[in-house]
């Protein structure tokens, strides 16, 4: 990992913010705010499903074209924009480009009163135009650096995307990049510095079926799945370490007067301690054979009668930025510039893979306001939105290191 040699306390980010170069980049964010915006509204309206992030990411590709960036699309789809520095040292920005929803979803941006709304405009609209509009003002100011700033729009953040994309981007960067700034969402009052450890499974119990009335008493494979979900949520959560748990998807059977031969859940584990959930795997693991054992009990057959099978669809590592990390210091310094409040904050993002191989992170919303994420009524207002974007353009050329 390239080292930083300059110690946040030894900077001043007002003289930073000095530098003609600077000045020009933070009066180009304060008067093209409106077109950042546009972006937004632009990117919002592409569907990016998870695993159908490509016209998204053509689009962003043609944006960052036309500011002379060294632009490329790697193999898993991550759109990747580099600002060349004088050193090898490296600065990631990333933004993730997918979201939750299905390419089925109607995304139409609708406005009401200042607010934007559609499925998508906040979780990851927001991010995705902010570092779309900070890429635009060094672009437009001149700002030179002297480690290479890399704008990526990264696939795979959401769901049962495992994290594709910024794993791909740090392991193309691992060895030069200093710090990786992941931008999602609006929101300027929070730092998230530690990364919550995440597993996921689906789990499917098959058995033989049946008619409802003339094999009724055989098992179910809706009921064992049931019983098992009834004895995990019996489960004590730990509150510290904080744990969680969700059933998030349920399917199975054929018609109403069938016994169902195939029951599928997909489940959601999470905890601030690995050791924790390690626990809550075993724990669900026990209580779904549990489940299948007393329906086969129930209905008088042979254990084997119920197959159960569970399959991972994803594991996020966890991770925790050190209280003493220049990357923390900076943004402590930019926030005290600016006249910023921000908290530290855990969650799931793409600062979990750099962080869990020690690599400094972040992940730092762009500016304005939003709320509803992963809802159909999801909304973003961009009052506040010039703030966020100065915040995020001297957070970044503060770690990169500002040429005179």
């Amino acid at each position: 990992m390239a080292s930083i040699s300059l110690r946040a306390t030894e900077k001043s980010i007002e003289k930073i913010a000095q530098i003609p170069h600077c000045v020009r980049a933070l009066e180009w964010i304060g008067s093209k705010t409106k077109w950042v915006t546009d972006q937004q509204v632009l990117l919002t309206e592409i569907p990016a499903p998870v695993g159908g992030e490509s016209r998204r990411a053509e689009y962003m590709k043609r944006l960052f074209d036309n500011m002379d960036l060294r632009t490329r699309i790697d193999e898993v789809g991550n759109v990747i924009a580099e600002r060349p520095g004088t050193n090898e040292g490296v600065i990631l920005l990333a933004a993730h480009l997918d979201t939750v929803f299905p390419s089925s979803t109607e995304i139409k941006v609708k406005r009401d009163g200042a607010r934007l709304v559609a499925p998508g405009i906040s979780d990851n609209g927001a991010g995705l135009a902010s570092m779309i509009g900070l890429a635009a003002a060094l672009n437009e100011s001149g700002v030179r650096t002297k480690r290479t700033i890399v704008f990526a729009g990264d696939v795979g953040e959401e769901g049962e995307g495992n994290l594709r994309g910024i794993r791909a981007l740090v392991e193309a960067y691992r060895s030069r990049v200093s710090a990786v700034i992941a931008v999602d969402g609006p929101s300027v009052e929070h730092v998230t510095v530690q990364g919550i450890a995440s597993r996921r499974f689906e789990i499917v119990v098959s058995g033989p079926g049946g008619h409802s009335w003339s094999d009724f008493g055989g098992p179910s494979a809706i009921t064992a799945l049931a019983r098992g979900i009834v004895e995990f949520s019996a489960v004590r959560v730990s509150d510290r370490p904080r744990s969680s748990f969700n059933f998030g998807v349920i399917e199975g059977g054929n018609s109403v007067n069938s016994i169902p031969s195939r029951a599928a859940v997909r489940v959601d584990l999470r905890s601030e301690s690995e050791s924790e959930l390690a626990r809550l795997e075993a724990s669900l693991r026990q209580a779904m054979q549990t489940g299948a054992q007393q329906e086969t009990d129930f209905a008088g057959t042979r254990a084997d009668e119920l197959e159960l099978t569970f399959t991972s669809l994803g594991e996020r590592p966890s991770g925790k930025l050190p209280e003493d990390s220049v990357l923390l210091e900076t943004i402590r310094e930019v926030d005290h510039f600016l006249g910023n409040r921000s908290r530290l904050e855990r969650s799931s993002t793409d600062a979990n893979v750099p962080l869990s191989l020690g690599i400094p992170a972040v992940s730092v919303g762009g500016g304005g306001m939003g709320g509803g994420a992963h809802t159909t009524s999801e909304w973003y207002d961009p009052t506040g939105r010039a703030l966020g974007l100065k915040r995020l353009c001297l957070i970044t050329l503060a770690m990169a290191g500002v040429l005179p």
